[in-house]
């Protein structure tokens, strides 16, 4: 390997799908309006290939995080949901792929930080007041 070209070199640290799905999102959430995916693809940097943003794309399609419409030849891409919806999506999936629900989130809930917990329980209380009017 030759060392001597120093960090031109490199190749580019690869993101994983969530860090990219995430980046995608932000793009999308920051944008004025509908746009391509050659936008988005613009907006992110880093010598992605188009093909990448379209296939982070579709999968964001998949989770109901991004809708999209034709416009012409192309399609239209919006942020259906924030990095935080799409994370509770994931959270929710997650917890539709357990036989045993109710283990599973006392699982989850028994291992939050106290901070956690408490904003946990400050949401569903006020879930439920909102409920009952």
């Amino acid at each position: 390997m030759d060392r001597s070209r120093g960090d031109a070199g490199r190749r580019p640290r690869k993101r994983g799908q969530g860090e990219l799905e995430s980046q995608v999102l932000e793009v999308l959430s920051s944008a004025p309006e509908p746009v391509t995916a050659g936008w988005v693809q613009q907006r992110l940097g880093g010598g992605l290939a188009y093909t990448t943003v379209m296939t982070i794309l579709s999968r964001l399609l998949a989770k109901q995080a991004v809708s999209r419409s034709r416009s012409g030849r192309v399609y239209l891409w919006l942020a259906a949901s924030d990095a935080a919806g799409l994370a509770a999506l994931r959270m929710r999936r997650m917890l539709d792929t357990e036989s045993d629900r109710d283990a599973v989130l006392a699982s989850f809930v028994s291992a939050l930080l106290p901070e956690d917990e408490r904003r946990l329980r400050a949401l569903l209380d006020g879930s439920t007041e909102e409920r009952e009017h």
